[in-house]
């Protein structure tokens, strides 16, 4: 049952905005009406030094409507066209949520 209420969801939120591209996961690090800004960890080779170095990005997303997401929150988020100057992606579903519960 759980299967289908978020294939529902992604149909809705995609027939709003049309989501395409590269699809993150992340954690919600700041809320705030109908943005928030997920924070992912990615690695990135350096060359000179033949190593590999830890890299964080953050990402501002559309938080549509029907979908409750708290600081701490682990999502997936899909790119989308720009919404605004800072957004281009959405919030398509919430893959964890945080045991600390923030209104």
């Amino acid at each position: 049952m759980n299967d289908t209420k978020n294939n529902n969801m992604k149909n809705e939120i995609a027939s709003v905005v049309g989501t395409r591209g590269r699809t993150f996961d992340g954690t919600v690090i700041k809320k705030f009406d109908r943005r928030a800004v997920v924070e992912f960890d990615r690695t990135v080779k350096v060359p000179k030094y033949e190593r590999f170095m830890r890299k964080r990005t953050r990402i501002h997303s559309r938080i549509p409507d029907g979908i409750q997401v708290n600081v701490g929150d682990y999502v997936k988020v899909r790119e989308c066209r720009p919404l605004s100057k800072m957004i281009h992606s959405v919030i398509v579903q919430i893959i964890k949520e945080s045991k600390e519960k923030t209104k």
